[in-house]
Formats: C-alpha cells, sequence, structure tokens
C-alpha cells in the first residue's frame, strides 16, 4: 500500500516498539483507514482500546480535526509509555487500565468512532462497548485474519465474534480481508 504522508511521531514509534520487541503494532493500511475515519468524525469523542506503543494513536491523531478528543486505553504501562513519549498531543488522553472497566464506566451513546484493537470491546465486553456508540458511529476491529502471532484457540474467538456482529440488528457491519482483516460496522 502506498501511504502518502505517515505521522512524524512513527519512525520513533516504530524503534522504540522494536527495541520492546512488541509485535502487536497495527500496520500502516490500518493507520490509513484509522485517520480517514477519523476524519469523518469532525469534534468527534474516539476511543481507542489498545494503545499497544501508539501505532494507531498517532494516525488516528493524525486525522483529528482540533476539536476531536481521543481516549486511548491500555492495560500495559510498559508500552503505553512509548505512546507517551513519542505522541504528544493536547487532544490525547492515555489510560492505563483494564479496558473492559473502562466501557463500563462511560455514558452510552457517547462515542463517535472506537477502534477496537484489544480483547475489550472485541473479544470481552463487546455489547457493552456498542452501546457507547451513538447513531451514525463507526466501529473498527483489526487483527481478523490469522496472524502468526496468535495463540491455538484464537481463530475460534475470532469466528465466534464475526458471527456475532453480522448478526447483529442495530449494526450495518462489512468485513474485508484486506491488512490483517477489518470488520467496519456503522451505528443505526
Amino acid at each position: 500500500m502506498n501511504v502518502a504522508r505517515r505521522p512524524a511521531s512513527l519512525a520513533a514509534i516504530e524503534a522504540a516498539t522494536e527495541e520492546l520487541r512488541f509485535n502487536m503494532a497495527s500496520n500502516d493500511e490500518t493507520g490509513a483507514l484509522l485517520r480517514a475515519l477519523a476524519t469523518s468524525k469532525p469534534g468527534g469523542r474516539i476511543l481507542e482500546l489498545g494503545t499497544g506503543t501508539g501505532f494507531s494513536t498517532a494516525w488516528i491523531l493524525d486525522g483529528m480535526n482540533a476539536d476531536a478528543r481521543l481516549v486511548s486505553v491500555d492495560e500495559s504501562a510498559e508500552f503505553q509509555a512509548v505512546a507517551r513519549e513519542h505522541v504528544r498531543d493536547a487532544r490525547c488522553e492515555f489510560v492505563t487500565g483494564d479496558g473492559g472497566e473502562y466501557i463500563l464506566a462511560q455514558d452510552p451513546e457517547s462515542i463517535d468512532l472506537m477502534f477496537a484493537d484489544a480483547w475489550s470491546g472485541k473479544y470481552t465486553h463487546l455489547d457493552e462497548a456498542l452501546t457507547l456508540l451513538k447513531t451514525g458511529a463507526l466501529y473498527l476491529a483489526d487483527d481478523l485474519l490469522p496472524q502468526p502471532n496468535w495463540p491455538d484457540d484464537h481463530p475460534a474467538k475470532v469466528e465466534r465474534y464475526l458471527s456475532e456482529m453480522h448478526g447483529r440488528t442495530d449494526l450495518r457491519v462489512v468485513e474485508f480481508a484486506w491488512g490483517t482483516g477489518h470488520l467496519l460496522a456503522s451505528k443505526i
């Protein structure tokens, strides 16, 4: 994929990610898609479940306008420290903690765009996460195609998740085998 302009902080994030041997960072395809989705939500409230080292965070911020706000949640302080160091932006709040607990503490219909890049909001707390979406909000999940770092029991979890998402009547869902495999949904 040809990405014309990558966020400036990505080179430093990638170097630190490699040093930590973190192998779950998103790729440029996912990042470019996130940037486009964030651009579609001017003044929006955006939730990223799974900061990792901040790769996707940088892309999301690159697409946001000045009035939009991002909350990025991860339970690993070690990995999230990379994002905190290299992604310095007043529009972003980092939360270190359990994603499921964060989801449960939020008001329904308060999110305009959600990126589910962790177990919370995808394999756990899915119903609760989806109640956070406003009408017209977008939800993106990635890593739905087989990956080398998947545990043996993970393919069955992905199949259950996809089946549940396609069966929902409160969302318009499209799944695409592009990049690491994505599911995009809009709340109706």
